[in-house]
């Protein structure tokens, strides 16, 4: 299947990044944390083929060779989330997205997601939210302008909004977000090779682990 691949993601600022790192962390340990996770998933996805790779963002950042940028436009999470799609849609082509918080994702799981598509996948995570969603027609993603976002039921709910308008919703497997620093922990210790599992070694106590 022809899929074009986004990664939303957001310049990794101190202060601005992965503020539930803080504490344990400083501001300047979770810009460094949100920034190896972008860089792992790069990397991950740069693997995956894909008619085109682009790279949704909130500020500037400079990604591999390879890849497009287009910014981020939108109030709320959810509005940007269906501009991505707007804005980057090919004709004849699915369009896959993710974002920086799921450090872990490996070509597999990006490969499930593609092969399991009808008209949507979308792929769970732990905390009621979701963390991968692939579309065959990139204009459907207009419904995610009235999800509400980073709740407990998000994922449910964005289900139920694709299957309003008639999809048939797949799903892939569900993954643990990075929002705190036991999920950092979690992740890492799960997934100990790469610069987030390091960037965590180094930067999050071990009194945090669980």
């Amino acid at each position: 299947m022809n899929v074009q691949l986004l990664l939303v993601a957001k310049e990794p600022v101190p202060g601005r990044v992965k503020t539930r790192l803080c504490p344990p962390c400083t501001p300047h340990q979770a810009a460094a944390i949100a920034r190896a996770a972008l860089n792992d998933t790069l990397e991950t996805l740069s693997r995956v083929p894909a008619v085109r790779r682009t790279l949704v963002l909130h500020g500037r950042y400079a990604p591999p060779v390879g890849w497009d940028v287009v910014p981020q436009r939108g109030d709320g999470l959810g509005q940007r989330l269906a501009n991505a799609f707007a804005d980057t849609a090919l004709p004849g082509v699915a369009s896959l997205l993710v974002g920086m918080d799921t450090p872990q994702v490996d070509e597999a799981l990006i490969g499930q997601a593609v092969d399991g598509l009808a008209d949507a996948v979308l792929g769970p995570a732990e905390d009621g939210g979701w963390w991968v969603l692939a579309l065959r027609e990139p204009r459907h993603a207009a419904v995610l302008a009235d999800v509400p976002m980073s709740t407990s039921d998000t994922g449910a709910l964005t289900a139920a909004a694709l299957r309003r308008r008639g999809l048939t919703v797949g799903a892939a497997p569900v993954l643990r977000d990075v929002d705190t620093a036991v999920d950092a922990w979690a992740v890492a210790d799960a997934h100990p090779d790469g610069r987030f599992a390091a960037a965590v070694r180094r930067h999050v106590p071990e009194s945090i682990r669980r």
